[in-house]
């Protein structure tokens, strides 16, 4: 069985297009029909996130950490107990390809990390886009790490402990835990996850507040 969690904090504008993204994944013909669970991890929401993903018939545990590296351990644990051998890691304000899956389970490898993209700058100034794609790689080999696009076999995460119970980060953590129990990692680009690029972002230090630096870079520069 394969185990897609998803943090969300009132996340009721995105959730809808996130899980049926998943959903389309899940359903992949070079996937052979294993079975594909859906973990939502409503932490702390007080919207109608929980109504959304009602909606679509995916697993729901709520939690109140206001901690992305805790809600996202506690749903790996979750995932594992229930059989898990793959761990898949997306964000709510996140679309994933129709290949997701398939591409990571394909590569054989221990953990997969993937790139992210963005298709709506609105909130932004030209400056901001320009200053990331001059600083951002979307190629092979590229070494970016994101919650968003991010899958690892059960045992390997085990053998690394897992999400630390961190605000931010948490998923370079676990990267190079991986990396110290030398695990084969590919850092692949054929799998973009398209994410928001909203000012009010729900982590700090997360991609969202790396986006509004680059403002205050341009601002300044």
């Amino acid at each position: 069985m394969i185990g897609i969690i998803v943090p969300a904090h009132n996340e009721e504008h995105f959730l809808d297009d996130c899980i049926k993204s998943l959903v389309a994944a899940a359903s992949h013909e070079e996937l052979r029909g294993e079975p594909v669970e859906i973990l939502i991890m409503l932490d702390d929401c007080s919207d109608r996130s929980a109504n959304v993903a009602k909606a679509h018939g995916v697993h729901l545990r709520a939690c109140d950490y206001r901690n992305v590296g805790m809600t996202r351990a506690a749903g790996a644990q979750l995932m594992i107990e229930r059989g898990a051998r793959w761990l898949a890691f997306t964000d709510a304000d996140s679309v994933v390809p129709y290949a997701w899956l398939a591409e990571q389970i394909s590569t054989k490898a221990d953990a997969v990390c993937g790139i992210v993209q963005v298709d709506d700058w609105s909130e932004h100034p030209e400056q901001v886009r320009q200053r990331y794609d001059a600083l951002y790689r979307p190629v092979d080999d590229h070494r970016h790490v994101h919650g968003a696009n991010l899958g690892v076999s059960s045992s390997a995460y085990l053998r690394a402990g897992g999400f630390k119970a961190l605000a931010a980060h948490e998923d370079v953590h676990l990267v190079e835990d991986l990396q110290r129990v030398n695990a084969h990692i590919v850092w692949t680009a054929r799998n973009g996850v398209t994410t928001s690029a909203r000012k009010h972002f729900r982590c700090k230090e997360g991609f969202g507040d790396y986006l509004n630096s680059l403002a205050t870079q341009t601002l300044l520069g």
